[in-house]
């Protein structure tokens, strides 16, 4: 019986689940567990080895799960492409079945953004880890803004030297622990550095980006983070930089505690 979990991933999906998926997979591995990630595409599961993700699997597709799994084994999924009837069979597949966002909260983020930030960076603005239709560019303004830009890990190549002429500093993708951990105020229209920034002692700001869904709102309204709206990214830096003047008292983050659902798959193993 082996463990599997499948987070979507994609050019224009970006990687927050698979952040999250990647933690669940370190805290099984820490208990002794031997988990496998999944991801919808192979860059996504080389991108999670910098993680901490030593076995993952790039699968396309949720529905190709059964190609590689055994029916009886375990999965922890979070994706929006099982219908009703997919989620039935998987029910039925799996011993154990959970998923983020229903069974595990959202609010999951790794251990090492729980400590205190230096705050170096005054501000910075992360879009996210994609942006397929240039939403980014296709939104910018004659005038540079003033503001730090951390790039996502499915931007295009030369998009550093078009955004380069708009904005403070390029920050690579690659530093993108030690910036959302040093970020003072932090703009991201990611729900997942959101969660990290509240971690680190930090103050997040979150936008709706017109190409996803509204479905995270009422999580981001919970622990009262502050949300930015505008036309173009002149104005919504503007009003950013307006809530910052007055920024709220925000909820404090707590470790999502993952120790109930790890004994009962580790239960089941046995």
């Amino acid at each position: 019986m082996d463990i599997y979990i499948y987070t979507k991933s994609g050019h224009n999906v970006g990687l927050e689940q698979v952040r999250r998926g990647s933690v669940l997979y370190t805290q099984l591995k820490k208990s002794g567990c031997d988990p496998i990630l999944c991801t919808s595409d192979y860059r996504a599961s080389t991108f999670a080895k910098d993680l901490g993700v030593q076995k993952g699997v790039g699968i396309d597709i949720i529905g190709n799960l059964p190609n590689i799994m055994q029916r009886s084994d375990i999965l922890i999924f979070e994706s929006d492409e099982p219908s009703d009837t997919m989620r039935t069979f998987m029910k039925d597949y799996c011993t154990e079945l959970f998923e983020i966002g229903v069974d595990i909260p959202k609010t999951i983020v790794s251990n090492d953004f729980f400590k205190q930030g230096d705050k170096s960076i005054d501000k910075c603005f992360f879009f996210g880890d994609d942006d397929y239709s240039n939403l980014l560019l296709n939104n910018l303004c004659k005038s540079k803004v003033n503001i730090d830009i951390l790039m996502g890990h499915y931007f295009f190549l030369g998009d550093e030297d078009k955004l380069s002429k708009y904005f403070n500093t390029i920050i690579d993708e690659e530093n993108y622990f030690d910036t959302i951990l040093n970020t003072n105020y932090l703009l991201t229209s990611s729900i997942n550095a959101v969660f990290e920034s509240l971690a680190s002692g930090n103050n997040p700001v979150f936008f709706q980006r017109s190409d996803k869904d509204t479905k995270d709102l009422e999580l981001i309204k919970k622990y009262n983070v502050p949300i930015v709206c505008g036309e173009d990214i002149n104005q919504i830096i503007t009003n950013f930089d307006n809530i910052i003047l007055n920024y709220p008292k925000t909820k404090q983050l707590k470790e999502v505690d993952t120790t109930e659902i790890i004994q009962q798959i580790k239960l089941a193993l046995n």
